[in-house]
């Protein structure tokens, strides 16, 4: 009972207290916020309350000096337009050291590069005291809402509020009346909050997904205890070499000197991690101090520099039509000056004043002027405009990518020495079998080095691409020091390590040259759509059955000999696979050597990106020759050994350069596009891109489940048991895959049947003869003529029978009906001519008087070629078909006497009596 108690007072308090934790959830926002309500009216006329720190549909972001030299320095710039309540907010900080001048602003709107709302106004008429006139002493301040009509916003799309990454500038310029001249001017990016940047996000499952490509890759290259084995295995995981191949080719498009739409930097940010461009306060102040006042020229590389002067910013302006108004009266000397698009109504009495708002009282949607060294915002041309969205300079972006790169090499080494240390601790502790990775805890020395190799060869482009770009963009001199020792390390160490790789297996030989020819296949992608294949002679005549060639081109072979003709396979050579197997082990069997050109490929490569840089023409159509070259020339080696690489590397990768560089072309500020055309351009970009994106993750995800199945593969018991027959065939797959033998040919399909007919069987069905007595003997209708032909053992030729005996003959009978006759079921010529043969032989014996000497053979010969009868024939007929005509005449009489023989003379019209 006192338990049953106990349990209610719990469950009353824990009621209780969870009343007052909703309680609190609610006072929360309302304690912690002084929130300002807003007032308007909605369509029906009912009055709505907006809080005042609600997100703007349109609104300013970071700014930065458009003039170079301005004469007021402004530390806070941000202008919001609300649609729920038709109002502009703007607010305004800074400093002038002028003394008593007269100004007056101009404010100018511009979306995707046309001009879109203008406003001009006397500060005295709006009340904007600290600059009426301009005084050292007195901080520049200013804010309010000026509302605004539906036709003062008719130009801004509705399509402008919601599309990601809104193309947009605010300009702020400020003119001397006394000289009319401009004296300083500000640009603000515009943007509506939506945007394809989502680094937290969309970084952040990249991130994840390559450290989970790390450790597979990792897991396959230490599990085991035969070499070749491992090789095989780690061969068929995902590459990571792949996955930044992937991640670096999209950001680096940034790289090329082309005006960029803004969706483009926007969607670039989610990989600038990729590549070393990862954003730290203190790292970036670290390199500014070692940079010093020399941050470059931004527009070396096709970027408008911040603090220069730009007349063109945002479209430029007119100063005579400015000033034009002043002569009309649109600007007199007292308040009450009238903007352009507010000529009926007084401006200073529209003016609402607005307390200045900041993060403090929840107003979050401003920005912040931008350091030295990045360019002007709202300017997305060049990598120093894809840079910007980092707030990295681009006087900064070799150091930053290199101090990276040395922390990543690190945590990887560190990684791997505390991995090995781990598994001797759990040994000791018996938390693991002592002989469990052996292999990789006695030369983990020598796992750690290849490890750091494979991060140099991976990082290889990106680090010729940024000393590249540093000789290029310039800088202090100590950085470019710094750039020459890096250059030389990646070049002549990467270049050097490869050629010794290859003079390693390839010193014992000599080379073989010979012409071929590349041929043009009709082929399918993906099983359905029709592609052009590429396939060289040498390989086709290995082919039973090669696919037709609709061209080719001559080509050559050039092939080594070895001079040992049974020496050990480049995968089976256990010590060539130790030494450098960090660059081979990935490749064929026949295309080991492949790292070598990758090295050129990437080199040539960064030469473009990089040494090029500030020339948008040469960069573009210079890689798309190589890009074209290069995805002809691999995707017929297809080099690598697993199957999904060869997919994703051969062919969506290398489609992806090439359809990017292609479309990147119309962004070259000499070719004028439109910045709406320039947009829906940069989208089908980021489509092409995305969908290459999705494939990777895809494969990463396929990767990790084949390395499970790997680094389990002497288990017995597999789990989940379902994809055991999945594991069988993987494993049966990378076993065939590792012999890089061509594939069987196809079985030669079978010719369609034409129409037939064929007898299976026959059965016999009884007869009504079969009841007779005698329709079980075989008789042998030449039986009777034993008593006519007279030879050998039976006596003379002149001997007779009786009728008896001859009655008795078997060819007295058959089962014939009366009045039919055997035949054949077809006759032939040679029937016909063995039957008039046969005649004329036996008529020529009866006049010879030779009737009884007839063999059996001709009257065989002549019982089988009757005489052909057009109807059918009668008893005595038939008789005379069957026996010869002598036989006849020797048979007895009707009274039972025998008749004399007589001498046939060949006529058919002799009469039987």
């Amino acid at each position: 009972m006192g338990l049953f108690h106990f349990k209610s007072r719990n469950a009353s308090c824990i009621r209780v207290l969870s009343v007052i934790l909703a309680f609190l959830t609610i006072i929360q926002p309302i304690v912690g916020q002084n929130i300002t309500y807003v007032t308007t009216k909605d369509a029906s006329g009912k009055t709505v309350y907006l809080p005042e720190n609600r997100q703007p549909a349109l609104y300013t972001q970071d700014f930065g000096d458009c003039l170079g030299g301005s004469l007021l320095d402004i530390s806070r710039f941000d202008a919001a337009y609300y649609a729920d309540n038709m109002t502009v907010a703007f607010h305004l900080q800074g400093t002038t050291e002028l003394q008593n001048a007269s100004v007056i602003m101009y404010i100018s709107v511009y979306a995707y590069g046309q001009s879109r709302f203008n406003l001009v106004f006397d500060p005295c008429g709006a009340n904007i005291f600290s600059l009426c006139p301009t005084n050292a002493s007195i901080p520049i301040t200013a804010s309010g809402i000026i509302p605004v009509s539906a036709s003062d916003v008719a130009g801004i799309p509705a399509i402008a509020l919601s599309i990601p990454d809104f193309e947009g500038q605010a300009i702020l310029r400020v003119f001397d009346n006394a000289t009319e001249s401009e004296i300083a001017c500000f640009s603000a990016v515009i943007t509506n909050g939506n945007s394809f940047s989502q680094p937290a996000a969309v970084g952040s499952v990249l991130g994840i997904f390559t450290a989970v490509a790390v450790v597979a890759s990792i897991a396959t290259a230490v599990y085991g205890e035969s070499i070749p084995t491992i090789r095989t295995h780690y061969a068929h995981s995902l590459s990571i070499f792949v996955v930044f191949a992937v991640l670096q080719h999209i950001f680096f498009t940034g790289a090329l000197s082309m005006n960029w739409p803004s969706v483009l930097p926007a969607w670039w940010s989610n990989f600038s991690w990729a590549s070393g461009m990862i954003y730290c306060q203190t790292m970036q102040a670290s390199i500014d101090k070692l940079m010093g006042n020399n941050h470059g020229n931004t527009t070396t590389v096709g970027a408008s520099s911040l603090g220069s002067s730009s007349d063109s910013t945002g479209g430029g302006y007119s100063i005579s039509a400015i000033y034009k108004r002043a002569s009309h009266g649109l600007f007199a000397r007292e308040p009450g000056y009238l903007p352009e698009l507010l000529r009926a109504r007084d401006f200073g009495s529209l003016l609402s004043k607005r307390d200045l708002q900041n993060s403090s009282t929840g107003f979050d949607w401003y920005g912040y002027p931008v350091p030295s060294g990045l360019p002007l915002p709202g300017n997305f041309s060049g990598f120093a405009g894809t840079l910007a969205r980092e707030k990295i300079p681009a006087s900064n972006a070799f150091l930053t990518a290199f101090l990276w790169l040395l922390i990543l090499t690190v945590i990887i080494a560190a990684s791997i020495v505390l991995f090995k240390w781990g598994l001797e601790g759990m040994s000791r502790a018996k938390l693991i079998k002592s002989d469990r990775l052996t292999l990789f805890r006695t030369r983990w020395l020598s796992f750690t080095g290849m490890a750091v190799l494979r991060i140099m060869f991976i990082a290889f482009f990106m680090m010729i691409f940024f000393t590249l770009f540093q000789f290029v963009y310039k800088g202090s001199a100590g950085v470019i020091a710094i750039a020459v020792i890096v250059f030389l390390i990646f070049f002549l160490g990467m270049m050097g390590v490869a050629g010794y790789a290859l003079y390693s297996r390839l010193r014992f030989g000599r080379y073989s040259r010979a012409s071929d020819r590349v041929h043009l296949e009709r082929t399918k992608a993906l099983g359905f759509l029709p592609w052009i294949g590429l396939s060289r002679e040498s390989y086709r005549s290995e082919k039973v059955n090669p696919k037709p060639s609709i061209g080719s081109l001559p080509w050559w072979k050039i092939s080594h000999i070895d001079q040992d003709p049974e020496r050990t396979e480049v995968h089976d050579d256990v010590e060539y696979t130790q030494r450098f197997g960090w660059l081979s082990a990935r490749f064929r069997r026949t295309r080991w050597w492949f790292f070598a050109l990758w090295l050129v490929y990437e080199f040539v490569r960064a030469c473009f990106y990089g040494g090029a840089a500030g020339q948008p023409l040469t960069q573009v159509f210079g890689l798309l020759v190589v890009e074209v070259i290069a995805w002809i020339f691999i995707i017929s080696m297809k080099p690598f050994e697993g199957a999904r690489l060869n997919a994703l590397m051969v062919y969506l990768l290398g489609f992806s350069k090439v359809a990017t560089l292609a479309l990147s072309a119309a962004f070259d500020a000499r070719f004028n596009l439109g910045r709406i055309m320039a947009t829906v351009i940069g989208v089908v970009i980021i489509v092409i891109q995305g969908i290459l994106t999705i494939v990777l993750l895809i494969a990463i995800v396929v990767g990790a489940i084949s390395s499970y199945m790997s680094v389990t593969r002497n288990r017995e018991n597999f789990s989940p048991k379902s994809w055991a027959s999945w594991r069988d065939r993987y494993f049966a797959h990378i076993e065939k895959a590792a012999t890089d033998l061509p594939p069987p040919p196809p079985p030669v399909p079978e010719e369609p049947k034409a129409p037939y007919f064929n007898v299976g069987s026959v059965r016999r069905i009884a007869k009504i003869e079969d009841e007779d007595e005698d329709s079980g003997e075989n008789h042998d209708p030449f039986g009777s003529r034993l008593s006519v032909a007279g030879g050998g053992t039976h006596g003379s030729a002149t001997r007779r029978t009786s009728r008896a005996e001859s009655m008795r003959s078997n060819m007295s009978y058959s089962n014939l009906p009366y009045g039919a006759r055997p035949h054949r079921a077809s006759w032939s010529s040679r029937d016909f001519n063995g039957w008039h043969e046969s005649g004329r032989d036996s008529g020529a014996m009866s006049r010879n008087g030779m009737h009884n000497m007839r063999s059996d053979a001709s009257l065989r010969d002549s019982y089988r070629t009757p005489p052909m009868r057009s109807r059918a024939p009668s008893r005595g007929q038939i008789i005379h078909d069957l026996y010869p005509l002598e036989v006849i005449k020797s048979r007895p009489n009707g009274k039972g006497k025998e008749r004399e023989p007589v001498v046939d003379n060949g006529s058919d019209n002799e009469e039987i009596q």
